[in-house]
C-alpha cells in the first residue's frame, strides 16, 4: 500500500507492503508508518474484484507470516493502530480527517492480515506472533503485553465509545468486521472450540464490563440502518490524482466468512442490497449472533448471551436483577420496528427467533402489540416463498410462528387483524382476509409443499404444531382457509 499504489494490481511490487513483510524489523516510531498508512487504490466493489484483492496480497501475507517471528512487525503495525485510537474520539470531535483516515487504513490492513494468519495457524501459533518481544543481546525476558487481548479490547472501546458520524464510519464498520475475524477461528476447526483463547479473552478479563454496552451498539446499529455516507461527505474523499481510499472496502474483508456464521450455508442466497443498503448494520448484526453463540466457558456462562437474554424496554421501571450484571434497556418499539423491517434477511430472522426464545421481556412485548401484522406478514412471505429460501431460513420462520402461536391471546387477536389486497398470494386473489385465515392458508400451503418436494419430517411436524396451537381459537374463517382445511385432510 503506501502513496504509489493506486490499483489492486500493484499491490504485489508496492514497496511498502515488501517492507513489511521482509526480513527487517521495524520500529513502531519509525516513519514508514506515516508512509505506510497513506495508501490509496481504486475500492473493490464486488466479491470478484475482493478475490482479486485477497489474491494480489497473499505473497505479501504469506511473506509476513513466514518472518514476523524473527522481525515482530505484525506486532509493531498493531502498537501504531493501538497509539493512534487513543486520541480518536478527540479527533472525531475535531473533525481530524486525516488522523482517523490513517488509524482506519491501519486496522484495514491489521484485518487483511489476520483474515491469512487466522486460516493458517492455531490460536497458539497466532498467539506466539502477537507476543513477539525485541530483547537486545544480554538482557533476560520480561513479561510480554498481550497484544490480542489489547487489540480486542480496544476494537470495543472504538465500537462503543467513538461517536457514529460520517467520518468515523468506515473505522466503526472496520473494527466490527476485525472482531467477526477474530472470532472466525472456529471455521478452521471441525471440533466446537471450548477453550478458544480469543473467547476466553472475550468473555474475561478487560472486555467483560464492555459486554452489555457492547451488545446494546450493535443492536441499535441494526436498528438504526445508518446507510454509509456518500463519498464526498466522509474522511475518504477521491482526490484528483486518484488518491483517498472510498469507503466499500472495509465491508467485505471478512466476505468468504459471511455465509458461515449465518443460518445460510450452502445453498444460501446472498442478500447484496441488503448489505450495501446498511454495511454497518449487517456486519454489527453477524457480530452479535456470532457473540450471543459463542460456547459457554467451563467456569462461566457466556456473557453476551446473558444480556441479550435479559435487557429490557427503556419504559420499564423495574430493577434490574443482581444476578445478572450484563443487563441494560434498549427501547423495544424501534427494535420491534427494524425486526418488521428487516426480515427478507435470514440474520435478521434468526436474532428475530433468539430474541422472542431467550427473552421474555421481548416476548411479552411483540404478544403485547396492536400491530402484530407487520411483525408476522414477512414471516409468512418467507414461508410462502419456500421454493426461494434455504431451509435454515424457513425453518426459523416456522419456529417463530410456533412460538408466537403458543400464546393464546395471539390466537384469538390474529381473527381480529382484517388485512387487504395481499398481493403476494399467487393462488388467489384474497381481497380481504383475516391475519388468521391467511396464516393458515400459508403454513397448510408449505404442509403441501413440503410432501410433494422436500419430505421433510421435521418442517411437517412443526407445520402440523402451528395449526395444533391455533385449533381452539379458529372462528370467522375465510371460506378459502376453510376449504383448504377440508381438502388438506
Amino acid at each position: 500500500m503506501g502513496a504509489n499504489s493506486s490499483s489492486i494490481s500493484e499491490l504485489p511490487e508496492n514497496e511498502y507492503l515488501k517492507k513489511l513483510s521482509g526480513a527487517e524489523p521495524i520500529s513502531e516510531n519509525d516513519p514508514f508508518w506515516n508512509q505506510l498508512l497513506s495508501f490509496s487504490f481504486t475500492t473493490p466493489t464486488n466479491s470478484a474484484e475482493l478475490k482479486l484483492l485477497e489474491e494480489a496480497t497473499i505473497s505479501v501475507c504469506k511473506s509476513l507470516v513466514e518472518k514476523n517471528p524473527r522481525t515482530g512487525n505484525l506486532g509493531s503495525l498493531i502498537k501504531v493502530f493501538l497509539s493512534r485510537t487513543k486520541e480518536l474520539k478527540i479527533s472525531a470531535e475535531c473533525q481530524n480527517h486525516l488522523f482517523i483516515w490513517q488509524a482506519h487504513n491501519a486496522l484495514f490492513i491489521i484485518c487483511c492480515l489476520l483474515k491469512v494468519f487466522i486460516s493458517r495457524m492455531s490460536e497458539e501459533e497466532l498467539q506466539l506472533h502477537f507476543t513477539y518481544e525485541d530483547k537486545t543481546p544480554g538482557s533476560y525476558g520480561t513479561e510480554c503485553e498481550d497484544l490480542i487481548e489489547e487489540l480486542l479490547c480496544c476494537l470495543i472501546q472504538l465500537i462503543v465509545e467513538i461517536p457514529l458520524l460520517d467520518i468515523t464510519y468506515s473505522i466503526s464498520l472496520e473494527a466490527v468486521t476485525t472482531l467477526v475475524v477474530f472470532l472466525s477461528c472456529q471455521l478452521f476447526h471441525k471440533e466446537i472450540l471450548r477453550e478458544s483463547l480469543i473467547h476466553k479473552y472475550l468473555m474475561h478479563g478487560r472486555c467483560l464490563p464492555y459486554t452489555s454496552r457492547l451488545v446494546k451498539t450493535l443492536l441499535y446499529n441494526f436498528i438504526r440502518q445508518e446507510r454509509s455516507p456518500p463519498p464526498g461527505t466522509h474522511v475518504f474523499q477521491q482526490q484528483p490524482d486518484g488518491g483517498g481510499l472510498l469507503y466499500g472496502i472495509a465491508s467485505g474483508v471478512a466476505t468468504g466468512l459471511r455465509t458461515v456464521f449465518t443460518l445460510g450455508g450452502v445453498g444460501s442466497k446472498p442478500t447484496p442490497q441488503l448489505e450495501q443498503c446498511s454495511p454497518l448494520a449487517h456486519q454489527s448484526l453477524l457480530l452479535l449472533l456470532v457473540l450471543a453463540n459463542l460456547t459457554d466457558a467451563p467456569d462461566t456462562p457466556n456473557p453476551y448471551r446473558q444480556a441479550i437474554m435479559s435487557f429490557k424496554n427503556t419504559q420499564d421501571s423495574s430493577a434490574f436483577s443482581s444476578s445478572n450484571p450484563h443487563a441494560f434497556q434498549i427501547n423495544f418499539n424501534s427494535l420491534y420496528t427494524a425486526l418488521c423491517e428487516q426480515q427478507r434477511s435470514d440474520q435478521a430472522t434468526l436474532l428475530l427467533y433468539m430474541l422472542l426464545h431467550q427473552n421474555g421481556n421481548v416476548r411479552t412485548y411483540v404478544l403485547a402489540r396492536t400491530d402484530i401484522e407487520n411483525l408476522v406478514l414477512p414471516i409468512l412471505e418467507i414461508l410462502y416463498h419456500v421454493e426461494e429460501r434455504n431451509s435454515h431460513h424457513v425453518y426459523m420462520a416456522l419456529i417463530i410462528l410456533l412460538i408466537l402461536t403458543e400464546d393464546d391471546g395471539f390466537n384469538r387477536s390474529i381473527h381480529e387483524v382484517i388485512l387487504k389486497n395481499i398481493t403476494w398470494y399467487a393462488e388467489r386473489v384474497l381481497t380481504e382476509i383475516s391475519l388468521g385465515s391467511l396464516l393458515i392458508l400459508v403454513v397448510i400451503r408449505t404442509i403441501q409443499y413440503n410432501m410433494t418436494r422436500t419430505r421433510d419430517k421435521y418442517l411437517h411436524t412443526n407445520c402440523l404444531a402451528a395449526l395444533a396451537n391455533m385449533s381452539a381459537q379458529f372462528r370467522s374463517l375465510h371460506q378459502y382457509a376453510a376449504q383448504r382445511i377440508i381438502r388438506s385432510n
